[in-house]
């Protein structure tokens, strides 16, 4: 996995500050980064575990937070925290389909039935032996968070079925997941960072994108997308994850305070994610998007040869069964 220069030196500078703001003998102040702003549901999540451990060890550990993309893409986020030039990221899933295979079950177009079966199956089972796997490769999963109803938007015109998408250049996180389902839609995948969609549907660079209703309103995207289609075609959930050689040197005692916590973050996070959608939803149509239905069965159709082709691996056909068992 590559590592964008520009984040680089930016993580090097936050590590230091980091350092600095720890001098005190015993303390430590652990660096978080996020795409999202300040007041997203996601780093409200981990402003609110931050404080947690703050109060749990009197002062003694604490966390300094870098939302708003200030550490580059999300990718480039993952790699700093593997090699502990930071410590904590949120990720969306889609970002660790390609560096973590089993991934991909999350992501995959319908695979969940709705957020509710999202949520059981990433609280279950299943969800640890994912984050699990991240250990593998120098990352501790703490939990998964909620990243919503997934759904079109365009700078063109509204979608209704997987026949209007063709010829749209439509805007993807840099995941062969997520540019093969778009591709089997009948548009064109255009992977581009998170933090240029904005310019690329206001230029033309791109005609569409897709996430959920928090990120099109919190981004100002609905002001140069005016067509909302509500395929609600993935429920891709986020991570949040820690660098492995940072917890390696920690106490078992912190260690578990840690996972404690981060796990209690989620009921917070989803208490203002459930508020955030709603009110993200009341905004944008308030300022004249137009919104439709689309003809579901037809976009579950045109992805289905993809599904099955990923069913065919037998790791993660196995996984895609037992979520699809998990209603």
């Amino acid at each position: 996995m590559r590592i964008g220069r520009r984040s680089v030196l930016a993580g090097a500078v936050v590590a230091a500050g980091a350092g600095l703001a720890s001098a005190k003998p015993g303390r430590a102040a652990l660096t978080a980064v996020d795409v999202h702003p300040s007041d997203y549901p996601t780093v409200e999540a981990v402003r609110w575990l931050g404080r947690e451990l703050e109060r749990e060890t009197q002062g003694r550990l604490s966390i300094r937070l870098y939302p708003g993309g200030q550490l580059g893409a999300e990718t480039d986020t993952v790699a700093l925290a593997r090699y502990r030039v930071i410590d904590f990221c949120r990720v969306t899933a889609a970002a660790l389909n390609n560096a973590f295979p089993m991934t991909q079950a999350l992501t995959l177009p319908f695979t969940f039935e709705d957020e509710a079966h999202m949520r059981r199956v990433v609280d279950g089972e299943i969800g640890a032996a994912i984050r699990a796997g991240f250990e593998r490769r120098g990352l501790i999963g703490l939990c998964f968070y909620d990243g919503g109803a997934r759904s079109m938007y365009t700078a063109r015109r509204a979608i209704h079925t997987p026949r209007d998408m063709h010829g749209l250049k439509v805007r993807v996180p840099r995941s062969d997941i997520f540019m093969e389902m778009i591709d089997a839609m009948g548009a064109n995948a255009t992977p581009i960072p998170f933090g240029e969609v904005f310019t690329g549907l206001q230029t033309h660079l791109i005609d569409a994108a897709e996430n959920n209703w928090s990120t099109f309103e919190s981004t100002r995207q609905y002001e140069v997308a005016r067509f909302w289609s509500e395929t609600e075609h993935c429920h891709s959930p986020d991570a949040l994850l820690f660098s492995k050689a940072r917890y390696d040197l920690m106490s078992r005692a912190d260690q578990d305070l840690l996972r404690a916590k981060a796990a209690e973050s989620v009921m917070i996070m989803r208490v203002l994610w459930d508020a955030k959608q709603a009110a993200a939803r009341r905004a944008v149509l308030a300022d004249g998007v137009a919104a439709n239905a689309v003809d579901r069965a037809l976009f579950i159709e045109a992805a289905a040869p993809m599904r099955r082709r990923h069913a065919q691996d037998e790791s993660l056909g196995a996984l895609m069964r037992r979520i699809e068992n998990q209603t």
